[in-house]
């Protein structure tokens, strides 16, 4: 399997497949995607500013996210038995994933990684797992630029004794994260890239 994993075509792509992902775009256009004059996570400046957030979190998109992130997973040949990652961005869609994952016959726990250890009681960089040794887990994340926060999360992971099987992000910017993540021999996929939401020109 590539480091870096080009566009699956799934074999059983139907209809609901299909308005699913034009549904989640369209609320990301709508929602999510600005334009103007940003400092971005990573440091950068940049004339789009994708907040996932007025997206993922919204009632409507809960099940729309879980499903499509699952057919992802589906695509790649994953069978995680947890899905989770740094908090805030990746804890929407890990709900949304492990709220769907029973119908999909693939039950599926979520967890999440404090940006810093707990400063009392398991002094623990993860949360919702009570056993993590060799538990096979993807990682997640809302919007990868540079992909620091996907690294750091797939570390703490790695450090915890979780076996990453890859990393999803919903939306890549195409600034380096897939180069970064591949660094760590993860393999790493998406949901959407940026050219895809941003405004049509005719």
């Amino acid at each position: 399997m590539p480091l870096v994993s080009p566009e699956p075509v799934s074999q059983h792509t139907n209809a609901a497949d299909v308005e699913d992902r034009a549904r989640l775009r369209d609320w990301l256009r709508s929602f999510s995607v600005r334009y103007g004059n940003f400092m971005i996570a990573s440091g950068q400046s940049s004339s789009v500013y994708v907040d996932a957030k007025l997206t993922t979190c919204k009632a409507v998109a809960i099940p729309v996210i879980g499903r499509v992130f699952l057919r992802k997973m589906q695509e790649l040949g994953w069978r995680p038995k947890a899905v989770g990652g740094l908090t805030m961005g990746a804890d929407p869609i890990a709900a949304a994933i492990a709220g769907q994952s029973i119908e999909f016959g693939l039950p599926m726990d979520y967890f999440l990684v404090r940006k810093e250890p707990k400063k009392h009681g398991s002094q623990r960089h993860l949360e919702g797992l009570a056993e993590t040794q060799g538990i096979d887990v993807v990682v997640l994340d809302d919007v990868c630029t540079t992909g620091e926060s996907t690294i750091k999360a797939i570390r703490c992971c790695r450090d915890s004794g979780l076996r990453v099987l890859g990393a999803i992000c919903l939306v890549d910017r195409e600034q380096g994260a897939a180069e970064a993540i591949a660094k760590l021999e993860c393999p790493f996929s998406w949901i959407f890239k940026l050219p895809e939401l941003l405004e049509e020109t005719p």
